[in-house]
């Protein structure tokens, strides 16, 4: 049933973008275009607070987001169906090569997926390392005073209680960046849980959307879990330290998490993977999060909003997504980004 409704939802917000498209107002000589897109839940706020705050200088374009997850975004674009998708995997080459109209994928900031927990009675911050934590997902590790974990951290008092892990549902940008983490730090987390949007988790309850798993881990004592740094902290959720590629424990910061791709080896067309970077201050479970973004528009009034709002992007909206905590693409990136952006028609 809550399928059914956010696809009536998808497809009424969709509508209004098309029926708006060609309505003038008597106040202004532009026509008005509603932007629609689907995507991830993790830059859901920075993307509704980007669309509202373009909308205030822009009146003749509004932008709709609907965080329906990253696979089920890159499913709608490829079929041709949207303005535009938001997601935090890069798309396979052979559903590019496949796709209905060609598509570019665009990153417009940098994200970090921190391990947030509940321990009841415990002070200091909780430091894990990749191999431990593949072990947790794994669910050979299964309570909190296991040898592996207390070796790393000596100081804390660890609770024999069992570990209650949680995790993200299938199609979802999260359980690709943290399981692209954990299968380059474990042989054996690689062949029985996979790296995708949708690995086969052995153990643990499920959380559908981001706002989910923050309740989830707020209100489950002993509970492990994940998501997008910013979010973690308007949820005021403990967040640990993780072993980074140079050995150091790493906190997740704009800064660390930004480092992580200065630290990384660039293509092109941006479709890389940021986790395990190396450098001694590169937090490790980074990443991009991309926007999918169909070369050419279908109707030119849609494809000029559409450049026009990438534009403001990849300029003001940097700004805007630094001053909120993000932490923003680096200015050589950028403005190669910006020039990819350009050519969307």
């Amino acid at each position: 049933m809550n399928r059914r409704i956010e696809a009536l939802a998808w497809l009424s917000c969709f509508l209004l973008g098309i029926s708006t498209a060609g309505l003038v107002p008597t106040s202004q000589a532009q026509t008005t275009v509603t932007l629609v897109a689907t995507g991830s839940s993790l830059p859901e706020p920075l993307y509704v607070a980007w669309g509202d705050e373009y909308h205030k200088h822009h009146q003749e374009t509004q932008f709709r987001y609907l965080p329906e997850g990253t696979a089920e975004s890159s499913r709608k674009i490829l079929a041709g169906v949207g303005d535009l998708g938001g997601g935090d995997a890069p798309i396979s080459e052979k559903e590019l090569k496949s796709a209905a109209v060609p598509v570019v994928e665009l990153p417009t900031v940098l994200i970090g997926i921190v391990i947030v927990y509940n321990l009841p009675g415990t002070t200091g911050e909780l430091k894990l390392s990749g191999p431990v934590l593949a072990d947790i997902f794994l669910g050979k590790i299964k309570v909190w005073n296991d040898a592996a974990i207390t070796k790393l951290n000596p100081e804390i008092k660890l609770p024999p209680q069992a570990i209650r892990v949680i995790h993200r549902a299938e199609g979802k940008g999260a359980n690709y960046i943290l399981s692209d983490f954990l299968c380059k730090v474990s042989p054996e987390f690689l062949a029985k849980a996979g790296r995708g949007d949708s690995p086969k988790w052995p153990v643990g309850l499920s959380a559908a959307r981001s706002q989910d798993m923050s309740d989830k881990v707020h209100g489950t004592p002993w509970s492990i879990g994940y998501t997008e740094l910013n979010l973690a902290q308007a949820a005021s959720l403990r967040v640990a330290r993780i072993k980074n590629a140079a050995g150091t424990f790493v906190a997740p910061t704009a800064k660390s998490i930004a480092t992580a791709a200065m630290e990384s080896k660039m293509r092109d067309d941006f479709r890389i993977s940021l986790t395990n970077a190396p450098g001694k201050e590169s937090y490790p479970i980074s990443s991009f999060t991309w926007l999918y973004v169909p070369t050419k528009s279908k109707d030119p009034d849609r494809g000029r909003a559409l450049a026009e709002y990438l534009k403001w992007v990849y300029a003001d909206g940097q700004t805007m997504a630094e001053a909120r905590g993000y932490a923003t693409l680096p200015k050589q990136l950028l403005a190669k980004v910006a020039a990819s952006a350009a050519t969307i028609r």
